[in-house]
């Protein structure tokens, strides 16, 4: 999650209601069809501009240094020595095919505040300039909060190479604290897992340094603040240091509740513990999901309303006459004295960026890594395949292009909000046109890769470099061409829907009714006043 004001984490702490919030699906190895790792994101925040941040790698010189800046707020908080070599990074994915992503989960306010000049996106990016593997990305990320001081609120890292998945849990020690608490789990091939602003890990092995690493404070430190007694073996990061509220359950982790029910139906997950029932059982970490992944299937599983459960934000009232899954913030009312809040799905209307990544073991990096990147909400989106080997990023997502103060048509983030800003108006009818172009156009993506890979691996037997300029081209032909299209489709919606009508297939204006549902609700609250009445025993003119 990016940029979150303090008026706004003010409220966040006094209802336990995530008002900005980002989820993570991983897929392992064993889980996928094809054998490759996954990683999905979504950046949800009303103020973060989407675009694809692109960094070259190179050589230092001895004493360079970095600059720490808050990725939040662009603040700056210090400097650190740089590395003497740094990797290339495109999105969140470096040359190696390493991906980070997070999910921002807050925690104890005890434990806020900490001193320390590494904030969490820093310590992203930073990780992926300096490691190759997931295993080397928790070394970095972790030495660098415990040696420069963590600077974020708790959060969980989806960190993955094209052979492990890892979740990595990380929380600061308190105001004028340095250091951070952490675990690292390694999550069993075959599984998925994700998070959604909640931390998740609980009991862990901690003798198993082949699929766990923790700080080794972890356990001491929730013993001296008196969050935990008992044995080691009982200890659980969550209970300790991210006690579970009725705004985690129900705005965090039903959206994990939700990717769960989707890949893993046959596991019938109760809802009662994100409806925070009395003696409900927390979901696992992870799951073995009912059939293997494909990139598609990483795509649908973040676009999700609660269609078809207890939570379907289609079916009451808010959703207005044309079923519109959202609702604007804020998302907690109160109304006589009693307090209410919205559900939170993973699609979701302050989306600036997310993607799919995919990390093949079997190809080499610069053809293997594929970031499937996408700007604005996740159900309206589509995924374009930026390789991690571009050697830049496709204008339209690129750095500089425009920003979030104004409008601009060169940007794939203000073309794509344009479309789906209008599309909110009227749902129900316009997703329909909306889901048949970007059905067209990853779907052509999807069918197209293997022919985009074979031709990538061809030229990079004969020089890397070849492959990398083909894959940066392609890239940035797509995104054009895709970004054409949805300036096209904009205007193509304005045109069908002026003022409320909707041309038919002809081309001539029409005027449907609304559903009788949303009409039968007018009818109940205001039918009294709209009754058409018979016009009888009118008094006559006074003379």
């Amino acid at each position: 999650m990016r940029l979150r004001p303090l008026a706004l984490l003010a409220t966040l702490l006094a209802t336990g209601v995530a008002l900005e919030a980002c989820t993570n699906l991983l897929v392992t190895k064993g889980a996928s069809k094809d054998g490759s790792t996954m990683i999905t994101y979504s950046a949800d925040s009303h103020t973060l501009y989407g675009e694809l941040y692109f960094k070259q790698g190179g050589r230092h010189q001895a004493g360079a240094f970095r600059d720490i800046v808050e990725w939040d707020t662009g603040k700056p908080l210090g400097r650190i020595p740089e590395a003497p070599i740094t990797f290339t990074r495109v999105g969140n994915m470096n040359e190696h095919q390493l991906v980070i992503a997070e999910t921002t989960f807050g925690g104890r306010k005890e434990l806020q505040g900490p001193s320390g000049i590494v904030d969490y996106g820093s310590l992203i990016y930073i990780g992926l300039e300096r490691a190759k593997t997931a295993r080397e990305a928790i070394q970095v990320m972790t030495r660098l909060a415990e040696t420069y001081g963590y600077a974020s609120t708790g959060e969980s890292f989806s960190i993955a190479d094209p052979n492990e998945v890892w979740i990595l849990e990380m929380i600061g020690k308190g105001k004028g604290q340095t250091g951070a608490l952490w675990v690292a789990t390694k999550l069993p091939d075959g599984t998925i897992s994700a998070h959604a602003n909640q931390a998740r890990i609980r009991q862990f092995s901690q003798n198993d340094p082949e699929n766990t690493l923790l700080s080794k404070d972890l356990i001491p430190f929730a013993r001296e603040k008196g969050w935990f007694k008992g044995e080691d073996k009982k200890f659980s990061f969550v209970d300790a240091y991210a006690p579970l509220s009725f705004g985690a359950l129900r705005a965090c982790e039903a959206r994990v509740w939700s990717i769960f029910n989707r890949a893993a139906k046959s596991q019938k997950i109760p809802m009662d513990f994100v409806k925070a029932e009395k003696g409900a059982k927390p979901m696992p970490l992870y799951v073995k999901p009912d059939q293997k992944l494909d990139v598609r299937d990483a795509m649908e599983l973040m676009r999700d309303h609660y269609e078809g459960t207890e939570f379907d934000m289609t079916k009451d009232i808010g959703a207005g006459p044309y079923k519109l899954p959202y609702r604007w913030r804020p998302m907690g009312f109160k109304i006589d004295g009693q307090d209410y809040v919205h559900e939170r799905a993973i699609s979701t209307q302050q989306t600036g960026f997310s993607f799919v990544s995919q990390s093949r073991s079997w190809l080499p990096d610069a053809v293997g890594g594929v970031l499937w990147f996408g700007v604005d909400d996740t159900y309206t989106t589509v995924y374009v395949p930026i390789s991690c080997g571009v050697q830049a990023a496709p204008k339209a997502f690129a750095e500089g292009t425009a920003n979030f103060s104004e409008f601009n048509w060169d940007s794939a983030f203000w073309t794509f909000n344009f479309v789906t800003n209008y599309t909110y108006t009227r749902w129900s009818d316009m997703i329909v046109d909306v889901q048949k172009v970007q059905r067209e156009y990853e779907g052509r993506y999807l069918a197209d890769q293997a022919e985009v890979d074979r031709k990538a691996l061809d030229l990079y037997k004969k020089d890397p470099a070849q492959a990398k300029d083909y894959l940066t081209q392609y890239a940035a032909t797509q995104t054009a061409q895709l970004h054409a299209r949805w300036r096209k489709l904009g205007e193509f919606l304005i045109w069908k829907y002026l003022d409320g009508n909707v041309r038919n297939e002809k081309g001539e204006v029409t005027h449907p009714k609304a559903p009788e549902d949303w009409l039968r609700c007018i009818v109940k609250e205001h039918g009294d006043v709209i009754k058409v009445k018979k016009v009888e025993g009118l008094a006559p003119d006074e003379e």
